[in-house]
C-alpha cells in the first residue's frame, strides 16, 4: 500500500465515523480521540494509517531495543518502542505532526510526559516494510531533519541494510552498513550495535 492508497484508506477510514474532512488539519486532540484499534500517524495534519509489523520487523525491533536498553541501564537517556507518540513540532495538543517511530532514545527527560514525547528524540529508528518504504525513507525523513532528530536509522530487513543519517547543520550525512557491520551510535558516545545480532535470518 503505497502512500496514496494510506492515504485513501485513512479518509475512508474516518469517514465511516464522520470523523475525516479533507480540508481539515488534524492535531493531536483529534488524533488522541480516534479509534485506538487503528495506528495512525499525522505529518502536517494530513492522517496515515500505519499497517501491522511483520515477524521479522518485530524480531528485529526486539533486537534493537534489547542492545540499547542493556547499554542505558543506569544512564540518563531513555529507550522506548511504538506505538508511543512523538509531537515533533512539541506543540502538545496542537501539534500537527505525531508519529511513532518504530524506537526512540530520549536523552532530555523534560521532553517526555505521561503519554507522549514533546519535540524531537535525539534517535529514531524506523524499520521498513513494503507499505512504509517511501513514508519513512522519504515523509519522515524529511520532518525527522527538519526538527531536529540528531540521530536517524532507517533499518531494511529484506536487504539487511541500515542507513544511517546523522544531523549536521541541519541536513543529514548518510553512511550505509551490512548485517556484517558493527554501527556506532553517535548520540550514545562508547556504544556500539553488532548488525550480526540483529539480522539472524
Amino acid at each position: 500500500m503505497d502512500d496514496k492508497d494510506q492515504k485513501r484508506y485513512v479518509k475512508e477510514s474516518l469517514l465511516k465515523d464522520q470523523q475525516y474532512s479533507a480540508e481539515k488539519r488534524y492535531t493531536y486532540a483529534d488524533y488522541a480521540s480516534w479509534d485506538d484499534e487503528i495506528r495512525y500517524e499525522l505529518i502536517d495534519g494530513v492522517p496515515y494509517m500505519m499497517s501491522a509489523p511483520s515477524r521479522i520487523h518485530q524480531k528485529i525491533s526486539v533486537e534493537l531495543s534489547r542492545q540499547l536498553a542493556n547499554f542505558l541501564k543506569g544512564k540518563p537517556c531513555e529507550v522506548y518502542h511504538a506505538p508511543f507518540d512523538v509531537c515533533l513540532n512539541a506543540k502538545g495538543d496542537d501539534d500537527d505532526t505525531v508519529v511513532q517511530p518504530d524506537i526512540l532514545v530520549v536523552c532530555n527527560m523534560s521532553k517526555l510526559d505521561g503519554k507522549r514525547c514533546n519535540g524531537a528524540p535525539d534517535m529514531a529508528i524506523e524499520i521498513l516494510s513494503p507499505s512504509s518504504k517511501s513514508h519513512d525513507s522519504l515523509l519522515k525523513f524529511n520532518k525527522y531533519m527538519q526538527t531536529g532528530v540528531r540521530e536517524y536509522w532507517i533499518v531494511d530487513p529484506d536487504a539487511k541494510t541500515v542507513r544511517v543519517c546523522i544531523l549536521n547543520g541541519g541536513k543529514y550525512d548518510m553512511q550505509d552498513y551490512s548485517a556484517i557491520d558493527t554501527i556506532p551510535v553517535h548520540v550514545l558516545d562508547g556504544f556500539l550495535i553488532d548488525l550480526r545480532e540483529v539480522f539472524t535470518e
